[in-house]
């Protein structure tokens, strides 16, 4: 089979958006959209598609920006490339294409954090015998895209799925209901207080947040696109609670979540996500992503808690194979490697920065 690679424009979107969609690992993040969202944070989006008889068999959104105190790009691949990673000439295609480009740019490197388990072995050796370095990323947060996930099979009934949770976390959502706490889809204008509740939940939890400007952006993008939706938590009248979530084909994924420090015993983050998992079910979709829990499983680790809520809801635990850079310009990266040392790590904090938000 004789496959095609080539860069897209703006007539292509309808295409590559439906190939995102349908495949079994496209991701919100593949999305032509997000391309658009990044672009306006400081990224060149830059979008390929792989062709056979005129199909479209693979597809990659890669991102472009120049590294801090260094001036030569990297190209970032989240969650990508979409294409069946188990076909090594159809992968081999994608990144020969995309090096053809890099050398064009000048880029560094190529870092991709595919949507693939740890487990898949033989993928792992194919990475590293085509010059991939794996990273390592530590078991919390370090990473750019989360390497520990819980994901839900929903395709099941409303009755089983809440007959195979935790006896806690089905309590819970009763209890909640029971209160009289209640959720709705939320509309642009309820944006404003989602905001005010996250930045709340932030300055709780000890973690930064992006501008509000750039949760407009991604109703304005997403929402408005039936790639994401926004849920509100309300109780006595006031929003306690909310969540952003993005939804590509039959996948779900729990981006953003907001708690109030007020009202936090009627529970209202148990609600909102069996909510939010009915909706995906409404939506067609087989898979609800929690997305990241720390690797870490000692009950001593701060984000414990994290991974008990998630757990309760009886997803399966999952670890990716994580981050791989393919390096364009050996001294280059050597520099920045030996910058990210000499500064203790900062330079890599803020390369993480750039790369997961913009």
């Amino acid at each position: 089979m004789q496959y095609s690679a080539k860069w897209i424009g703006q007539e292509d979107k309808q295409r590559f958006n439906s190939f995102i969609s349908n495949h079994p690992k496209g991701h919100s993040m593949q999305t032509w959209e997000w391309g658009d969202i990044k672009g306006r944070t400081g990224w060149r989006p830059w979008r390929l598609i792989l062709e056979a008889d005129g199909e479209i068999v693979g597809a990659a959104t890669i991102l472009e920006r120049k590294l801090p105190f260094i001036g030569a790009p990297i190209f970032y691949c989240p969650r990508g490339p979409v294409v069946d990673m188990k076909d090594h000439l159809k992968l081999d295609t994608v990144f020969q294409a995309i090096q053809t480009l890099a050398q064009k740019q000048k880029a560094i490197l190529l870092k991709i954090d595919p949507d693939i388990a740890s487990s898949e072995k033989e993928l792992k050796d194919h990475l590293q015998t085509q010059g991939f370095r794996q990273l390592d990323t530590g078991k919390n947060f370090e990473g750019v895209q989360p390497k520990y996930v819980f994901r839900l099979d929903i395709s099941g009934d409303e009755d089983t799925l809440l007959a195979n949770m935790n006896q806690k976390t089905r309590y819970n959502i009763r209890l909640a209901a029971k209160k009289g706490v209640t959720i709705r889809i939320g509309s642009r204008e309820d944006l404003q207080e989602f905001y005010t509740v996250l930045k709340e939940t932030t300055e709780r939890d000890n973690f930064l947040v992006r501008s509000y400007s750039y949760f407009e952006d991604l109703y304005d993008t997403l929402v408005t696109a039936d790639l994401a939706q926004l849920f509100i938590a309300e109780y006595e009248g006031k929003i306690i609670a909310g969540t952003l979530a993005f939804i590509t084909g039959e996948k779900t994924w729990y981006i953003y979540g907001a708690s109030s420090n007020k009202h936090r015993n009627v529970m209202p983050n148990y609600l909102i996500q069996w909510e939010m998992i009915r909706w995906a079910k409404d939506k067609g979709c087989t898979l609800y992503d929690f997305r990241g829990v720390s690797g870490d499983l000692s009950e001593d680790n701060p984000l414990y808690g994290l991974y008990k809520f998630k757990k309760g809801f009886n997803g399966e635990f999952i670890e990716f194979i994580g981050e791989w850079d393919y390096v364009y310009h050996p001294f280059m990266y050597s520099v920045w490697k030996f910058a990210e040392r000499l500064y203790s790590g900062k330079l890599k904090g803020i390369l993480v920065r750039l790369l997961r938000r913009g």
